[in-house]
């Protein structure tokens, strides 16, 4: 006992009727943890029995121990906690050895386990009726949490907010679907206005046709401005990335229109895919149809070209990727080209879809290099995480402007699969019921992972709203864009793997799940689907809400849950654009550019972003007898004609050798589709 007497530092009390626990403690280390009863004597309130705790077991001492023991603290506090009577007791007590004591704020959790845990402003957690110290906040919290099946980057962020908001139970009620929006909100991205020098549309050298129609606007935006002032209307390849709605598009129309009008070469203006081909080419035709032909090549002509829809001498043609691939496979003559327009170009990057993009480009340069055409290549995307190396790869100045003409705050909320849909009803009803200052009401953009759960979820919805997906007509499709611009729908509910091809002027977009398909999404596609909120023309700001399940997956290959998934995309970098080729991809693109340029191949492989092992490449298009010499086999050619794998080849092949018929065949490529 002596030795803990003379380590004395804090003395803490803490209790009730006459019983109170004792801590010592010296440079943050417990050192002595017990009990003191007090009795009543002629002099007043006196220490009674004393006891010091030793594991489980409580070590009788006499009385006397507890005062020398108090004498020689260098401080001694009382809990606020303590009722008003008992720290009367104690400081009377006290006074009978001339010894003074400080009334403290302390957590009633921590005092209860033997622990001095004194409370400031700063630090105190409210908790219910009390408070509480951070520590065991956080261990309540982590309680929650722990029932909730929450994982490690929402479990950071809510004890963040703890701190922040010193509230337990607000906080733990995010667990819950809660939407205060205090709570809620993850960050907000300001919006930005970098000082650019406009250009004015009078004073563009431009065709008097497309200046006509640039006339209703007095300057151009800045990055339009900085484009033209870099070169644009001068010849100049350029890649422009900027944020969605800054108008990038019209820095490809400002290049390609004016030429085509010229009489300079046609413009080929290329997206991903087939709903944002159509939505471009009802645009050009609508503003430029009747000045100039305007037509359309998808991948749907492919299995059907009856040359009805696609014209290739028109003035104006708008491609998806692989429809102006397979008319270049298939040795179509898009005659003299004057600018190519490629949106989007961020897809190089993605696994699937990244190569074939990779060997259009390459493609389509040789076709205008044999055709002698002076082509002029503006890639555009709102998400570039190289985008100096990209440009240095594409031979094309980089045209970098980050600004955000509104701004956008981001929200988290804690939801599993059966609550998400009530959450979301709840922030469709609040955008929709509110106005901006421009007069606008506040409409939705939902992204879900199925084609089933857009329609699931938009039945479920008050508010008069439409699913969005690839599996509607285009009339369906059509008529939902229509509506939403007229504001007769709150909400559009979409897949995030139409993300790329809509085109909605909203102010909120929600996550109903942070997956693809099967797949999460990264940085780089979630940047694309959460800049869709907010629009300069119509909003004051934009929202994103992300509904995240604790503890969700979408297929049992999925090695993080959703919560882990949603902090890494909020706090993430941006993924660099980089092509990589397997081997299936550098057989596919290497008998392509066989078929298109013959023993030209190997340019149009080495010129390619991606890396292509054009070697081994061509020994197994040998073996494999797709290719005869510098010729592609009969068999070649149907293959890349049809974009099909090595693997879909042979599958085809050894079916029809064993009679299967054609319906058992496309049933078999499908499920194999799947399965991979």
């Amino acid at each position: 006992m002596s030795k803990q007497v003379a380590e004395v530092g804090t003395l803490f009390f803490h209790g009730r009727d006459g019983e109170y626990t004792v801590v010592v403690r010296r440079d943050g280390e417990r050192l002595l943890h017990g009990r003191l009863d007090l009795k009543e004597t002629d002099a007043g309130p006196r220490p009674g029995r004393f006891r010091i705790k030793e594991g489980d077991d409580e070590i009788p001492r006499r009385p006397e121990q507890f005062v020398e023991m108090a004498r020689r603290a260098s401080r001694i506090r009382i809990s606020e906690q303590t009722p008003r009577a008992g720290r009367e007791e104690i400081e009377a007590m006290l006074a009978g050895y001339q010894l003074e004591a400080k009334q403290v704020r302390t957590c009633r959790y921590c005092s209860g386990k033997g622990r001095y845990s004194p409370l400031t402003s700063e630090t105190a957690i409210k908790a219910d009726d009390e408070y509480i110290c951070p520590d065991c906040a956080k261990r309540e919290l982590e309680r929650e949490a722990n029932y909730r099946g929450l994982r490690s980057g929402a479990r950071d962020r809510l004890e963040e907010l703890l701190v922040e908001v010193g509230d337990l139970e607000r906080v733990a009620n995010l667990l819950s679907g809660q939407l205060d929006p205090d709570l809620t909100k993850f960050d907000e991205i300001s919006a930005t206005t970098d000082e650019i020098d406009l250009v004015s549309t009078r004073d563009l050298d431009v065709h008097g046709e497309l200046k006509s129609r640039l006339q209703r606007f007095d300057e151009l935006l800045p990055v339009q401005s900085l484009a033209v002032r870099n070169g644009l209307l001068d010849g100049r390849d350029q890649l422009v990335v900027s944020a969605t709605a800054t108008g990038k598009t019209l820095v490809g129309e400002l290049a390609g229109i004016d030429r085509a009008l010229k009489g300079e070469g046609k413009l080929l203006f290329l997206v991903p895919l087939v709903a944002l081909a159509n939505q471009k080419h009802e645009d050009f035709e609508a503003e430029y149809g009747d000045v100039l032909d305007v037509t359309i090549r998808v991948g749907a002509s492919r299995i059907r070209d009856d040359g009805n829809r696609f014209d290739p001498n028109a003035d104006v043609i708008v491609g998806t990727y692989e429809g102006i691939d397979h008319a270049l496979r298939t040795g179509k003559d898009l005659s003299d080209i004057g600018s190519v327009v490629i949106d989007e170009i961020h897809t190089l990057g993605e696994e699937e879809r990244g190569h074939r993009l990779d060997g259009l480009i390459s493609r389509l340069k040789h076709y205008c290099e044999t055709a002698d055409s002076d082509t002029q290549w503006v890639y555009l995307s709102a998400t570039v995480g190289n985008a100096t190396e990209l440009a240095g790869q594409l031979d094309a100045q980089l045209i970098e402007f980050e600004e955000r003409p509104v701004p956008i705050e981001r929200h988290v909320t804690f939801a599993d699969g059966s609550e998400k849909v009530d959450i979301e009803n709840k922030l469709v009803r609040r955008a929709f019921d509110a106005k901006s200052s421009k007069g606008y009401r506040g409409q939705t953009i939902i992204f879900t992972n199925s084609r089933r759960r857009c329609h699931e979820i938009s039945r479920r919805l008050d508010y008069e709203s439409a699913p969005y997906h690839a599996g509607l007509d285009y009339g369906q499709r059509k008529r939902v864009e229509r509506q939403f611009g007229e504001q007769e729908l709150a909400a559009v509910v979409t897949t995030a793997a139409l993300a790329a091809g809509v085109d909605f002027p909203a102010s909120q977009v929600i996550f109903d799940s942070l997956a693809m398909g099967i797949e999460w999404l990264n940085v780089q596609e979630f940047e694309q689907m959460l800049g869709r909120a907010g629009r300069p023309d119509y909003h004051d700001q934009g929202t994103v809400y992300l509904l995240v399940d604790p503890d969700g997956t979408y297929h049992n290959s999925m090695e993080m849950s959703e919560d882990e998934v949603a902090f890494k995309l909020l706090k993430g970098e941006m993924e660099p654009v980089i092509t990589r080729y397997d081997e299936t991809a550098a057989i596919e693109e290497t008998l392509a550019n066989i078929t298109v340029a013959g023993k030209g191949a190997k340019r149009l492989n080495d010129r390619m972003v991606g890396e292509v092992p054009t070697k081994h490449a061509l020994g197994k298009l040998i073996e494999y007898e797709f290719i005869d010499g510098f010729d592609p086999t009969p068999l070649g050619r149907a293959i890349t004609e049809h974009f099909l794998e090595p693997a879909e080849a042979f599958f085809i092949l050894d079916a029809i050798r064993s009679g299967e018929g054609p319906d058992e065949i496309v049933a078999g490529v499908e499920l194999r589709g799947e399965d991979r």
